[in-house]
């Protein structure tokens, strides 16, 4: 791996930590779930024979902390996070946007706020639930598993909202899948940032509702995608529902919710050739 240039950058509670490597017009990488910096190991240093690519740890993940550990998220000021990102490494210039889950929801906040700052996003399975006609249900589930995790703690929530995530009448385990090696070794990192993630980032992302009129004016500006093979789990539904609603084709990447983990190579030169066309 390429060793990228690290840095840290003082927002509005919280410091961010960042890393930049390549050259070549600026792209970003927001990570999703209880990602950071690390969720990007797989493709970085290839796409960083084209671009500047830049990464970071969201608020309150791994390396970025919070002024105050137990304030409420909220998905402006995640995306507002970015657009600093944006400022601070190409000012003026608008730049390339992936986001993968609620990464891709800050990624969707940053383009309806700052659309001049932004050239192209792909959001991979952004779980705005809100725009479902079935999101009822979905917010009975969050306040379920909030009260699961206040009540029995961590992992009895983690396995009511993660059955929750699968197909319809899908009572199956989870196919275990051999992850390579760096993402491996994300573990301990990802179990550490599961109770912020559950607790602060899932009851605020998945109740955001974003603009639909505004996307649809800017819908030039951005690319929906979902797995190949997480057809009709939830976070895949919202993105196939906004595709269909904004009239543009759904990209299907490889894997499925995790794909960018699952199939790094193939997910990096997919969204390479997203970027060019």
């Amino acid at each position: 791996m390429t060793d990228p240039t690290i840095g840290s950058l003082r927002v509005n509670g919280a410091t961010l930590h960042y890393e930049v490597r390549g050259h070549g017009p600026l792209l970003l990488l927001i990570p999703g779930g209880t990602g950071g910096v690390a969720s990007y190991d797989g493709v970085a240093d290839d796409l960083a024979a084209t671009y500047t690519v830049a990464t970071y740890d969201p608020r309150g993940m791994s390396r970025s902390t919070l002024d105050d550990p137990e304030a409420e998220q909220q998905v402006p000021e995640h995306a507002e996070d970015a657009f600093r990102i944006l400022e601070l490494l190409s000012p003026g210039e608008a730049a390339r946007v992936f986001g993968a889950s609620s990464g891709a929801i800050a990624a969707l906040h940053l383009l309806t706020t700052h659309p001049q700052r932004v050239e192209r996003v792909v959001a991979h399975e952004p779980p705005v639930v809100e725009v479902l006609p079935d999101a009822s249900e979905h917010r009975a589930l969050i306040a379920r598993v909030q009260e699961i995790f206040r009540t029995q703690g961590l992992m009895p929530a983690m396995a009511v909202f993660a059955t929750g995530l699968k197909k319809d009448g899908d009572t199956t385990r989870p196919e275990t899948v051999k992850l390579p090696l760096q993402a491996a070794a994300r573990a301990e990192q990802t179990m550490a940032n599961l109770p912020y993630f559950l607790g602060h980032i899932v009851p605020s992302f998945m109740s955001y509702a974003p603009d639909l009129h505004r996307l649809e004016t800017l819908s030039d500006q951005l690319v929906l995608a979902g797995g190949q093979d997480s057809r009709g789990e939830l976070p895949y539904r919202p993105a196939a529902f906004l595709a269909e609603r904004l009239g543009t084709e759904l990209l299907h990447f490889p894997g499925g919710h995790t794909g960018l983990t699952t199939h790094p190579v193939e997910f990096g030169e997919l969204l390479r050739k997203a970027f060019r066309s």
